[in-house]
């Protein structure tokens, strides 16, 4: 941080659908990037742990199990990486699924925030597959701690109390209200 201000990037890694091992390297590979140029937050794609395009894999515990997988071994990846990041993927949480994104910082999962649009038009059928994800804030457990898991949650920084992130994956953005709206109204910057 210099003068109130830090590097953000957003990285898209080149994927393949259903590969998770491979997707994760990838993933890997491009926060080693980010961490070397500085940055200090890095945003990844829309599941792209799995890759948006699964279809009816979506269904299969075999890939959710990988996926969730990758999302730990990203946590040990990450902690002693001094960056925060945003990835992408397919959750099961108490028996129904949602897309969402995790913000990982220092090993640990800081929030999971699931998309609450799901698209169901033209190629977008995601309603066949994810539950909305509910505004109200309630605590999972997630590899041993308990998580925070909803649409409206703010992650403030200690080293830099002006910043104030929150998340929304895609469709969220075009909705009538966006939680991105809400998150600025609750102090998010």
């Amino acid at each position: 941080m210099k003068q109130g201000f830090i590097k953000v990037a957003a990285a898209t890694p080149n994927i393949k659908v259903a590969d998770v091992d491979y997707n994760k390297q990838e993933i890997m590979r491009l926060i080693d990037e980010t961490v070397s140029n500085g940055a200090k937050i890095v945003v990844f794609p829309e599941l792209c742990i799995t890759g948006y395009t699964c279809g009816d894999l979506f269904l299969q515990d075999t890939l959710l199990d990988e996926a969730k997988d990758a999302l730990e071994m990203l946590c040990c990846y990450l902690e002693e990486k001094d960056i925060l990041v945003m990835v992408g993927l397919p959750l099961m949480v108490k028996g129904s699924l949602y897309n969402v994104v995790a913000l990982i910082q220092n090993g640990k999962v800081l929030g999971i925030i699931p998309k609450n649009a799901i698209p169901m038009y033209g190629e977008h059928a995601e309603g066949r597959y994810f539950q909305a994800g509910s505004e109200t804030v309630e605590m999972i457990e997630l590899f041993g701690n308990q998580v925070p898991f909803g649409v409206n949650q703010l992650f403030p920084c200690k080293q830099m109390p002006e910043l104030v992130i929150a998340a929304e994956v895609c469709e969220d953005l075009w909705s009538v209200i966006p939680p991105s709206s809400r998150h600025a109204l609750a102090g998010a910057t």
